[in-house]
C-alpha cells in the first residue's frame, strides 16, 4: 500500500477494546469474536486493527518482482489519460450509479445489496470468451462481473429476499443455482464455492452484526481503514492476504471494493462518508493488469507472457500472482501521483476528486468498453475466491 500511509504497529493482529473507562486491553480473535456478538457493539467497542504488515508490501514487490516490471513511460502515458478524463468531466464518483444494474438509492437496502454482490465479486472468466456464462435481464444478456448483478436483481424481482442474511446464511444449492440460471451453456463458475462463502459469510453477520452490514459500518466511526480491517479481521472470505519473500503482504481486493462501492453509493455521505476514503488502493483483480499491459505500465518477462499466451492457469498465492497484483497496485499509486501533479498545475481541476477508487473504476470501464481492442492482451488466470 501507499508508502504515505502511517506504519502499523507491530504488536501483531488484535482489537484495542474500550468499555465503561476501563483500561483498553488486546484479546485474541477467539476472544473478539465473541464478544462482538450482537447489533449493539457499536456502544461499547472502539475497533482498532493493526494487522502486521508493511505498508509498504506493494512496493516491496515491486522492487523485488522478476516477472513483472513497472515502466515509466506508460505511467505518463495513462496519466495524460485520466488527466483528460478529468478535465473533461468522465472521471466522477456519480459514475457509479450510471450503471444501470446498480442500486440508486441510499439506504439500508443499497448496503445489503452492495454486501452480497462484493461477498460474490470473485471469478467470473472463462476458459473460452466467446462462451461465458450470461444472464438475460431487462432484455439484455449480461456476462462477468454484471452476470452476478443480473441475476441478484432478477432473483428480487421474483421476491428472493436474496439480499437478507437470514435467506443466504442458510441457502441451499439448489435454490443458489436456480438463481444464478444461465441464459448460455456455461454455468457461473465457482459456485460450491459461493455457496460456503454464502454460508459462512451470512451466519457471522447474523451472530456479530445484527444481520446486516449497516451495523458494521457504523461501528467504525466513518474510517475505511478501521471497517476495511474489521472486514478482513471477521470474514474470513476477505482475507485476501499471501506470502512474498517471508514477508505477509495483503491485496484485500473485495473488502476494499466493498467499501469503495459503498462511498460511491452514497457518494460520500451519510452511511457511505469516510474521511479516510483515500486509505484504499486499487482493486486488484485480473481486469485491470490486463489494463495496464495494454497501456504499456505493465511489461511482463518473456517467460510470464508465454505462459499467460498460452491460458496456464496460476497457482493462487503463487510468486507469479504476487507479483503481477502487487506491480498493480503499486503502479497505480505511481499513476496516482503523477496524474496529481497535472490536475495541481491546472486551475480547473487542482481541486478535483481523485483517488485510487476512481482509477479503478476508470480502469475497469475502459477495459470493458474496449474489450475488442484488448482482445490480444493476455490476463492471468487464477481460481480463487478472493477475486
Amino acid at each position: 500500500m501507499s508508502n504515505t500511509r502511517p506504519r502499523y504497529s507491530q504488536q501483531g493482529p488484535g482489537v484495542r477494546l474500550q468499555h465503561q473507562g476501563h483500561k483498553s486491553k488486546r484479546v485474541s480473535y477467539k476472544r473478539v469474536h465473541k464478544l462482538q456478538e450482537g447489533p449493539h457493539i457499536r456502544n461499547w467497542i472502539d475497533v482498532y486493527f493493526t494487522p502486521a504488515l508493511a505498508n509498504s508490501s506493494e512496493q516491496l514487490i515491486a522492487e523485488a518482482s522478476k516477472d513483472v516490471e513497472i515502466c515509466t513511460k506508460g505511467i505518463e502515458k495513462i496519466a495524460n489519460v485520466m488527466y483528460e478524463a478529468v478535465k473533461n468531466e468522465t472521471f466522477s464518483i456519480k459514475n457509479w450509479k450510471k450503471h444501470e444494474l446498480n442500486p440508486k438509492t441510499m439506504d439500508a437496502a443499497a448496503i445489503d445489496w452492495i454486501f452480497l454482490v462484493d461477498t460474490l465479486n470473485f471469478s467470473f472468466w472463462h476458459a473460452d470468451e466467446e462462451n461465458k456464462f450470461v444472464v438475460n435481464y431487462n432484455g439484455k444478456g449480461w456476462t462477468g462481473y454484471w452476470s452476478l448483478c443480473a441475476a441478484i436483481n432478477r432473483a428480487i424481482d421474483n421476491g428472493i429476499p436474496v439480499t437478507s442474511a437470514d435467506y443466504y446464511a442458510s441457502i441451499s444449492q439448489e435454490q443458489l443455482m436456480d438463481i444464478f440460471k444461465s441464459d448460455s451453456a456455461q454455468n457461473i463458475p465457482m459456485l460450491e464455492e459461493r455457496l460456503e462463502v454464502l454460508h459462512e459469510t451470512g451466519k457471522i453477520l447474523l451472530q456479530r452484526c445484527g444481520g446486516s452490514f449497516v451495523h458494521c459500518i457504523r461501528m467504525c466511526d466513518n474510517s475505511a481503514e478501521k471497517l476495511l480491517h474489521f472486514v478482513t479481521t471477521n470474514f474470513p472470505s476477505y482475507q485476501d492476504e499471501a506470502e512474498f519473500g517471508n514477508k505477509q503482504v495483503a491485496f484485500y481486493k473485495r473488502a476494499q471494493i466493498l467499501i469503495a462501492d459503498i462511498w460511491a453509493c452514497f457518494e460520500g455521505q451519510g452511511l457511505g462518508f469516510f474521511y479516510d476514503i483515500d486509505f484504499l488502493t486499487i482493486f486488484a483483480d485480473y481486469r485491470i493488469p490486463q489494463a495496464l499491459n495494454y497501456f504499456e505500465v505493465l511489461k511482463y518477462s518473456d517467460s510470464l507472457m508465454k505462459i499467460l499466451e498460452k491460458d496456464k492457469l496460476l497457482v493462487s498465492k503463487d510468486r507469479l500472482e504476487v507479483e503481477i497484483r502487487g506491480c498493480t497496485i503499486w503502479a497505480i499509486e505511481l499513476i496516482k501521483e503523477e496524474t496529481k501533479k497535472l490536475l495541481e498545475k491546472d486551475p480547473e481541476t487542482k481541486d478535483a476528486l481523485f483517488n485510487s477508487v476512481l482509477i479503478d473504476y476508470f480502469l475497469w470501464d475502459y477495459r470493458r468498453d474496449h474489450a475488442d481492442g484488448m482482445k490480444q492482451v493476455p490476463f492471468h488466470k487464477v481460481r480463487s475466491i478472493y477475486y
